[in-house]
């Protein structure tokens, strides 16, 4: 599948009938509030994967949007596909397998920043971790992510490189 900049791959209501795998591009998850302010949950560049697990195992609507923030290229992969393969391929199996277990530490990593680290502590820890990110979106997308604002993120930006 291949969609434009800003084009969705999946909309807030829909069911996630398939996970994507990045081969180009670059694409967000996030959820839009009762204010209208975009809230970024999940950011994805080549090699990654993305979809709503929730909406894609209970085939229940989804809460998030998912666009491409650059001209991206899929690959899909249906449940019913992913469940077959999963039986009849081993190998396909145990991948599903790590990649939810790196999955699940990421985000057990990610909650625990999120209460327990500072502002900085998180940009610090992202910046580490997605240095590719950096080049990839924008300073608000970013700041999104990492739940502060983009002028505290300018503001650390700013002392990061002053050190």
């Amino acid at each position: 599948m291949k969609i434009r900049r800003r084009q969705y791959f999946l909309k807030e209501g829909e069911v996630c009938k398939h996970f994507a795998f990045i081969v180009k591009g670059a694409m967000r998850q996030y959820k839009v509030d009762d204010k209208g302010v975009e809230h970024v949950v999940h950011l994805g560049i080549e090699n990654w994967w993305v979809g709503d697990r929730e909406s894609w195992v209970m085939l229940s609507p989804t809460a998030y949007c998912i666009d491409a923030w650059e001209d991206s290229e899929l690959l899909l992969i249906s449940r019913e596909d992913a469940v077959r393969l999963q039986h009849e391929l081993p190998a396909f199996s145990e991948m599903t397998r790590l990649l939810d277990e790196r999955n699940n530490i990421a985000n057990q990593r990610r909650i625990t920043s999120s209460i327990s680290a500072t502002a900085e502590g998180r940009y610090s820890d992202f910046v580490d971790c997605h240095p590719d990110f950096l080049q990839r979106f924008p300073q608000h997308i970013i700041a999104s992510y990492l739940g502060i604002t983009k002028e505290t993120l300018s503001r650390i930006r700013k002392q990061a490189l002053q050190k």
